[in-house]
């Protein structure tokens, strides 16, 4: 269940602290028409109970407002480009508060959609943001007389604004802000980190993760340690090390002291709190490099773990790690759901994880003690890359079952007909098939170009995360399979200081890997015709009932391929897409007390993939994925669905457009009465 020695102390401790902390039981979910928090609650279930949107008028919803991006007013202030709107705003007394994607920050009336104030914090003059011109989310806080939005910017600012008037607050720092370069507590690469998502803040503290740049050119990076500040003041109260520095506990899990230099093992995604515990949740990475480990043997704590601090101190409840010393980037991606279940008859205060492999992790959340059994089993640990040591076993839930396909074998590829599994077969010959944890391989080892890897590391759950229904216990998770072809290289020694790098098909190896071998990754990560290799479905919808840790449905969640000259004839109805790279980091489940909500981007399967010709709002039925209803919109769709009420009126806002398209925010709602 946890591995060895460490962990078994680590549980004991945990225990013994959560004895004292027993919250009142209790439900979670947005209420009276707000929704304060980026997910609706700071439990991260993105419910509300609102239902004047329902199964009999979802189809009859329109567009009311459309609020556009103020970003396009900063050409004469900066050379930087915003991309995509993809944040999801918050909503507090008919007042939606929103990040722009060049990290302003607007108040919105809900009813209109008219701008109530815009605040720009010059993000954009401390550089060029890591990981794109994006950002998600504010967050909000009051002590019942004073009320903030605070906001940590792509240019590594912690600002705190005036939630009535868009004022930075005199009394925050240095005249409203906190300079995030500092307190790190080493010297790093200022350009190699930023933050583009919602802080969380618990009592009167604010906890900042960061976003670190994947696939450096070096063994160093900088380390994504957690930092809390104080809420009024902007001081730094604490900083959680994500990698242990000195004597601090884990240390020993990185050999030969890489926790000096090793970096990333950051909380890039979205973070959870319990504000009756006074706990925080956080959803850690995989440390640099991403997948070589060469240069940081042992299990790496506490990357690719879930971690429950006490948000006043800083100080470690307890801790889960799911993979040891991860070779294969499957960071967290997204928020932990708290979830009140009972299971055998007993009541639990749970808090689950969904990750990229397709696992859902549940704990009792005031101790960490496993809902249901997690088990250590052995793994291929034998790999062949030089100076690679593997952990030889890895945690497997008992429950709930997985939500995605997990390692392939030949039974796996497609075979819709004869002559598409004839040509599967002999691209599969190409490359390594295995079972989940397979380890990599130095390109052209034993005559194979790679690895498939499945989910791949963009696979599986993403920053969509899952969704709670704290009525029934339900999980709701959308999930694709996206395999990846994993290879390593040898980089050029004049660019990095890395044994291995990266080289892997469907998505570019930033590490200074040779153009020609990334080429001939991604050919082979090709199925046949252009169709995916494996067999669908490629992207889905989970429904779990965490009570029971059980399955209650399952769809394929898009068309997919289903037009293919090679397949059109068979009608197999749909395939879920496997195709729409974006999809992974955008969009999500809003559950309200009759529906679920979400949107497909309508693009062209077997032609330009990367043009959306607008989306599908859509909602389906709770218990059984049947789809109720959809409505078209001409923008391409990116931010997480939220719903909030004002003047009885019920308002789904999703963030829409980018590059070729407006940015804007988009209010959908039942048609207005009137001439």
């Amino acid at each position: 269940m946890i591995k060895t020695g460490v962990r078994i102390l680590q549980f004991m401790l945990a225990v013994v602290a959560g004895v004292s902390a027993q919250p009142a039981w209790g439900q979670y979910g947005a209420k009276n028409g707000d929704w304060p928090h980026y997910a609706g609650d700071q439990g991260s279930t993105k419910y509300s109970d609102l239902d004047l949107i329902n199964a009999e008028n979802f189809e009859d919803i329109e567009v009311l407002w459309r609020w556009e991006s103020p970003d396009k007013d900063l050409a004469d202030k900066t050379e930087l480009r915003s991309s995509r709107l993809r944040a999801t705003p918050i909503v507090v007394k008919g007042v939606a508060y929103i990040s722009t994607s060049l990290s302003q920050v607007a108040a919105i009336d809900l009813a209109s959609g008219e701008t109530l104030w815009v605040h720009d914090p010059e993000s954009y003059a401390r550089g060029r943001p890591t990981h794109g011109i994006q950002h998600r989310g504010v967050e909000y806080w009051t002590d019942g007389v004073e009320e903030r939005i605070v906001i940590a910017t792509g240019g590594r600012q912690l600002v705190s604004l005036d939630a009535q008037t868009g004022v930075p607050d005199p009394l925050f720092a240095d005249g409203g802000w906190v300079d995030l370069w500092e307190g790190l507590g080493r010297d790093i690469n200022k350009r190699n980190i930023g933050h583009n998502k919602p802080t969380v803040i618990v009592g009167d503290t604010i906890v900042v993760g960061s976003i670190i740049m994947d696939f450096p050119t070096t063994m160093k990076n900088p380390p994504g340690h957690i930092r809390g500040y104080d809420v009024r003041t902007g001081a730094m109260k604490w900083r959680f090390n994500s990698i242990p520095q000195d004597d601090e506990f884990g240390v020993e899990t990185w050999e030969n002291e890489a926790w000096r230099y090793s970096g990333n093992t950051n909380v890039w995604s979205l973070m959870t709190a319990d504000p009756e515990l006074g706990y925080v949740y956080l959803p850690f990475g995989t440390p640099t490099s991403d997948y070589y480990g060469g240069h940081r043997h042992g299990d790496n704590l506490f990357a690719e773990s879930l971690v429950c601090l006490d948000a006043a101190t800083g100080e470690r409840v307890w801790h889960f790690q799911a993979v040891h010393h991860g070779i294969w980037d499957y960071d967290f991606p997204c928020a932990p759901n708290l979830i009140d279940i009972t299971v055998d008859g007993r009541k639990i205060k749970a808090v689950a994880q969904v990750s990229k492999q397709g696992f859902t992790y549940v704990f009792d959340r005031v101790t960490g003690e496993p809902v249901w059994p997690i088990h250590e089993q052995e793994v291929n640990s034998k790999s062949t890359v030089p100076g690679e040591k593997l952990s030889p076993t890895q945690p497997f839930p008992t429950k709930p079952p997985p939500f995605e396909r997990q390692g392939a074998t030949v039974d796996d590829l497609i075979d819709f007909t004869p002559e598409l599994r004839a040509e599967a077969l002999e691209i599969a010959d190409k490359l390594l098939l295995g079972p989940l944890f397979s380890p990599n391989i130095v390109r052209n080892t034993d005559g194979k170009i790679g690895m498939l890897q499945v989910p791949g590391a963009a696979g599986g759950a993403n920053w969509p995360g899952a969704s709670i229904d704290p009525e029934t216990g339900y999980l709701y998770v959308q999930s694709q399979t996206r395999p990846s072809v994993m290879s390593l290289l040898k980089p050029d020694p004049n660019r990095s200081n890395l044994n291995y790098i990266v080289s892997f098909g469907g998505r570019g190896g930033g590490t200074g890997g040779r153009s020609s071998a990334r080429s001939e990754v991604r050919a082979a990560s090709q199925g046949p015709q252009g169709l995916p290799l494996l067999k669908p479905p490629y992207r889905r919808i989970t429904a779990l009932d965490m009570n029971k840790g059980e399955i209650v449905w399952q769809i394929p969640f898009g068309e997919g391929p289903t037009q293919h000259p090679a397949i059109k004839h068979l009608n197999l109805g749909p395939l879920g897409s496997p195709f729409p790279s974006r999809v992974l980091s955008e969009g999500g489940i809003l559950v309200t007390k009759t529906l679920l909500i979400t949107f497909l981007v309508d693009v062209d399967e077997l032609g330009d993939r990367s043009v959306a010709r607008g989306s599908w709002l859509q909602a389906y039925n709770k218990t059984t994925g049947e789809l109720l209803g959809q409505v078209k919109v001409n923008r391409h769709l990116h931010g997480a669905p939220m719903t909030a009420m004002v003047n009885g009126e019920q308002f789904i806002l999703v963030a829409a457009g980018g590059t070729s398209e407006p940015e804007e925010l988009i209010a959908f709602g039942l048609p207005r009465g009137g001439p």
